[in-house]
């Protein structure tokens, strides 16, 4: 009976998916339900389902045990087009409906805003798929949470199939299925269990040099980003390379990554008319992508190109980040200095029917006719031809020539082509506000905020534009406003006015990630300070001992079946929480001479670095940070009224192995005591506190620093 039932539950699993050929119109809303009373702008998107869906709570929780039905839970987000598909198909039919009622307690979770509901039930999904996850997520449970069954989109037959099977092995044998039950949560508990490594600490630099090798063979050096298809940003991996690339001056590995960088920017991943990157390609060229635009991608993106502009002095990457910040705030960017999370892929097309990218693609007749002179160098720049047609006769615009060879190959100058290309974008776009526009998912997440703070802050330290640092310091003072408490923790969600939600370890990590570098560009202490406090607080409420690492929720949430700790980067693309506190804790144990923090950064590294080198794409700020270990890290002090200005002149060089600190005034920390003079501005360079001799021009300092191993 045990391996029938075990067949039974895999048989189930092995549905195969399929693509809709068509779509149509949502219905007209004829139902409510209880989402009616949440804010999350994807929860209300179901809010008139036929199926009685419930948000995630405790309430929810105690219904389905007083009932005793099976929980269906399903996990997607605003900007997820697969979400939508089987929202028209199932979700909305009311056949489906009845079936999920009658035999399900059904919830609907917002992924983003409540990523540690998520992370359990992906976990499952995937230990039950062999790896294979993604959105929509649907697990089926237990009335107690523990998952029997998991997959992610399905059509409205295989759907209705699931939930028939499901509910009758439930109804004759229950006992069988809590048996799975157990086992599977035993694996989810058991699956990122991380343990004391005993021995002793030893970062080589041969073990880096062995998981990048070995990293080699996933990369694909002529298209850029990694080997096949889909194509995913990864922003971390890049800076990883970038900075490994420089340091071991590694020509080909740079290389690659400039590459990539160029493609993605080139390509139809980035949004050639209105700035800004979508999620993914779906192919191999960076042609076609998923077209939701997501602020933690380009937050991420605005840090890395910044980054590569000081290192290369390109200036296509100085473009990127220019267009990219200027789409955030003209379609991202609330009043107070909040960044929204997120646009739809989906939008109405010329029919009235939700098609994917109907906002974001062209018609040939149409770019003639928008188009007037120029229009040959315009297709030639933006491959307007019949190999390069997308669905439906449509265009995704893109490039494959750089301006340089544009230039070359027409024979104008740059100047020209750059007042061509700004007026064709000009055009292009008063157009497509005529469109209708993406939804726009107007939730403000604090993690995601702080992956656009940084991005700034490093804007500013790349490009010394007042701008840059004006939207990081609003941002910064809006996240303290709103989303700080008076107990000193922080909370994850701001919508509608309302600050809600306990947040996770991914809001403080990238929180005080973001603090800590809009220290290093202001020298303004607060910065430092609330990072330090935010740090305290995690210590308090989300330490394990045992690990030495830190949980992904605080031990004030209830109600889950088990207590992660993530060490591996997301499938979205932000880096493992962990690995940012760890990075984080680095830094202020040389800021405050603390040796907690220090001891805690080197231990976290020692406890994950086996796991880490299993493969560097999901582990790449773990690496980042293991660089520090294997060669000189500086701490760079200045100190004196004209700071600032030999912090401006320190930022044109890219020197990734650095902290910087200073002050224009005398000031307590370690690293500036005894430093400081009214008749001179000095820079220190220092390793571990030890300091060459001071001088007084930047030049001289960065003649100290040596950025190779």
């Amino acid at each position: 009976m045990r391996c029938r039932f075990t067949f039974l539950l895999f048989a189930i699993l092995l549905v195969s998916s399929c693509t809709p050929k068509t779509k149509k119109n949502m219905s007209d809303h004829q139902y409510t339900n209880a989402l009616i009373n949440e804010t999350s702008p994807y929860l209300l998107q179901h809010a008139h389902n036929p199926v009685d869906w419930h948000p995630w709570n405790k309430e929810t929780l105690e219904l389905a045990k007083k009932e005793n039905k099976l929980i269906l839970i399903s996990v997607g987000y605003a900007a997820c087009h697969w979400c939508h598909v089987m929202e028209r198909e199932s979700f909305e039919d009311t056949a489906v409906a009845n079936i999920m009622n009658q035999h399900f307690i059904n919830i609907k979770v917002d992924r983003e805003e409540r990523p540690d509901v998520d992370q359990i039930y992906m976990n499952a999904v995937q230990l039950m798929n062999n790896g294979r996850g993604g959105w929509p997520l649907n697990c089926i449970t237990l009335p107690d949470g523990r998952p029997v069954w998991g997959g992610t989109y399905f059509p409205k037959e295989n759907w209705v199939d699931i939930l028939n099977k499901i509910s009758t092995v439930y109804q004759e044998n229950p006992d069988k299925m809590k048996e799975f039950a157990t086992k599977l949560t035993e694996g989810i508990k058991n699956s990122d269990l991380i343990t004391l490594n005993t021995k002793a600490t030893n970062f080589s630099k041969i073990e880096v040099d062995t998981v990048v090798e070995d990293w080699k063979q996933y990369m694909d050096f002529d298209l850029g980003g990694s080997a096949g298809s889909p194509k995913f940003p990864t922003p971390t991996n890049f800076e990883f390379l970038l900075r490994y690339g420089t340091q071991t001056a590694d020509k080909e590995l740079l290389s690659y990554v400039n590459n990539t960088l160029t493609k993605m920017a080139l390509g139809g991943i980035y949004d050639q008319v209105g700035g800004g990157f979508a999620r993914y390609s779906v192919d191999a060229k960076w042609h076609i992508p998923h077209f939701e635009k997501m602020l933690y991608d380009n937050g991420q993106l605005v840090s890395l190109y910044a980054n590569a502009y000081v290192a290369t002095k390109n200036p296509l990457y100085k473009r990127i980040v220019y267009e990219t910040t200027t789409f955030v705030e003209r379609e991202l960017t609330n009043d107070e200095g909040g960044f929204y999370s997120s646009l739809d892929a989906d939008s109405n097309n010329e029919a009235g029917e939700l098609e994917e990218g109907a906002f974001y693609v062209w018609s040939k007749e149409d770019l003639q006719r928008l188009i007037v002179d120029d229009f040959d160098l315009f297709s030639l720049y933006y491959n307007i031809s019949d190999e390069w047609k997308w669905e439906h006769e449509n265009y995704n615009l893109h490039r494959t020539l750089t301006d340089s060879e544009v230039v070359k190959k027409q024979g104008i100058s740059q100047e020209e082509l750059t007042a061509k290309v700004e007026n064709w974008r000009s055009i292009l776009l008063k157009e497509r506000e005529k469109k209708d526009r993406p939804r726009l998912d107007d939730k403000v997440l604090t993690s995601w905020n702080a992956l656009m703070l940084k991005g700034y802050a490093n804007a500013f330290r790349a490009f010394n534009d007042p701008h840059f640092l004006d939207m990081a310091l609003k941002n910064a003072n809006f996240i303290i406003k709103n989303q700080l408490r008076e107990d000193g923790g922080l909370n994850r969600n701001f919508k509608n006015g309302k600050s809600n939600i306990n947040a996770y370890l991914e809001d403080y990590a990238t929180t005080i990630d973001a603090f800590l570098n809009l220290y290093q560009v202001t020298l303004d202490e607060q910065w430092l300070q609330n990072a330090k406090q935010l740090t305290d607080y995690c210590y308090d409420h989300f330490y394990d001992t045992e690990s030495q690492l830190f949980y992904f929720i605080s031990d004030e949430d209830k109600g889950l079946i088990a207590r992660k700790i993530d060490v591996v980067d997301q499938g979205i693309g932000i880096p493992s929480s962990n690995s940012i506190m760890a990075n984080n804790l680095f830094l202020l144990g040389h800021y405050y001479a603390n040796k907690k923090y220090s001891d805690n950064a080197e231990k976290a590294l020692h406890n994950v670095k086996n796991k880490a080198s299993e493969y560097g794409g999901v582990a790449s700020n773990w690496l980042s940070l293991y660089l520090n270990y294997i060669g000189d890290f500086y701490e760079v002090a200045i100190s004196g009224k004209d700071a600032k200005t030999k912090l401006e002149e320190l930022h044109k060089s890219y020197i990734p192995n650095k902290l910087i600190v200073g002050s224009t005034k005398d000031s307590n920390l370690p690293l500036l005591e005894y430093k400081y003079s009214e008749d001179q501005t000095t820079i220190y360079v220092c390793i571990d506190g030890t300091c060459q001799l001071p001088v007084n021009e930047t030049a001289e300092a960065l003649k100290q620093i040596k950025t190779t191993f």
